[in-house]
């Protein structure tokens, strides 16, 4: 009997009872076999790029709950530290880099791209071999306008002023960051795809600080071109895109940019997501902090999600990435609630 992967059947347009299920953020600080793998590491790059210990923690979720889908475990700022960018974490800060200038956009190094993350490609190669067969294995990069906004401000900012204030001041340059971000991570998904993963994701976690021209130019135009590089040598590998915050963009995206999935935030009216669902399937979309409360609070909103998409195309996910103070237990109870659907 063939092995199905069923994210791939609502990627592929169909529904499936109960809906599949995973979590972004699956592998991470809220489980305690993460958290002593990530100790014996050293610093979270070296996590990201030792493929024994990334691969274990990218299964440790998968052997906890049975999630449908195991997503690689690496971080989005990979991509500018491969193209020569210094990039560091600190504790209680965050991801922190050198912000970029105009004149360095045109130095990015690319010559060492696939040798600089010759580890993450490792990692997929081990996860296809030591997954449970009916698990989709998810590769994924950052959207070139997320990762941009990095490389600018230096570190995350609440409303990405400096990228924006980039873009306006030096367009031509901002034009070219992107583009070669875009042509990299096309090339690092098809490494991905290559080395064994069946979907691909893009984050976009920054698009919601976008007006409308400014949203088609920098998040849809560029993703475009990465799904454009990707089908044109894998065409039957279905793309997540996640613009988080995209509002009313969200059915521009979908449209535009030729996602097979669209992920979709907390914040999307369940209303608007069944009619985004008529293009095709969504996924998500559970407030992370219901997660986190527990009791009344999840069980309604899995309910919620499952009463009005459940009947179509879906993915059930949370709407970002779980926090580290969510509850063990509230997870099994979510995972429960969600399959008990028929």
């Amino acid at each position: 009997m063939a092995v199905r992967r069923t994210v791939l059947e609502v990627l592929n347009g169909e529904t499936v009872s109960p809906p599949p299920l995973w979590m972004m953020r699956q592998a991470g600080r809220y489980l305690p076999e993460y958290r002593e793998t990530r100790k014996r590491a050293g610093s979270f790059l070296d996590l990201c790029y030792n493929p024994d210990l990334a691969v274990e923690v990218t299964l440790q979720p998968i052997e906890r709950f049975g999630f449908d889908a195991s997503i690689l475990f690496s971080d989005i700022l990979v991509v500018p530290h491969a193209l020569g960018r210094d990039l560091r974490f600190e504790e209680g800060r965050g991801p922190l880099l050198t912000p970029i200038q105009a004149d360095e956009v045109d130095v990015l190094n690319t010559e060492l791209f696939h040798v600089n993350l010759a580890p993450v490609y490792e990692t997929v190669r081990q996860l296809r071999r030591k997954l449970p067969d009916e698990t989709t294995l998810i590769g994924f990069c950052g959207a070139p306008w997320t990762v941009a906004t990095y490389m600018i401000a230096g570190h995350g900012t609440p409303d990405q002023a400096p990228a924006r204030l980039f873009a306006y001041r030096e367009p031509d340059a901002f034009k070219r960051l992107l583009k070669t971000l875009a042509d990299q991570s096309a090339s690092y998904l098809i490494r991905q795809i290559e080395a064994g993963a069946d979907v691909v994701q893009i984050f976009d976690s920054a698009s919601g600080v976008l007006d409308e021209a400014s949203f088609q130019a920098f998040c849809v135009e560029p993703v475009a071109e990465i799904i454009r590089q990707v089908h044109a040598t894998h065409p039957d590998v279905p793309v997540i895109g996640f613009p988080k915050g995209a509002g009313a963009n969200y059915a521009s995206y979908r449209s535009r940019t030729g996602i097979s999935g669209l992920g979709l935030d907390w914040t999307v009216p369940l209303t608007a997501a069944k009619a985004l669902q008529k293009g095709g399937a969504v996924q998500g979309n559970l407030d992370p902090l219901r997660l986190v409360a527990g009791g009344r609070a999840l069980q309604e909103g899995v309910d919620a999600i499952l009463d009005v998409l459940a009947d179509g195309p879906l993915i059930f996910n949370l709407g970002h990435g779980i926090t580290p103070e969510t509850p063990i237990a509230h997870v099994e109870a979510m995972v429960k609630q969600a399959r008990s659907r028929r």
